[in-house]
């Protein structure tokens, strides 16, 4: 399961991409939406990293 975690931010960001294109914005406009995801993606990679290392799962 941790060597797929690289995938969340990825998959997020091209959604994130493909509402900004339908509506009509610029990745330029969205580019404070991409920080968010990315801070938002650590967070939760680095929680689950850490209850990986806390359960001792192999």
């Amino acid at each position: 399961m941790i060597k797929l975690f690289f995938l969340m931010p990825i998959v997020t960001c091209l959604i994130w991409w493909a509402y900004l294109t339908l509506r009509g914005y610029t990745l330029k406009q969205g580019t404070k939406g991409f920080v968010h995801i990315l801070i938002f993606n650590a967070v939760i990679i680095s929680f689950l990293v850490l209850m990986i290392f806390v359960t001792d799962y192999p």
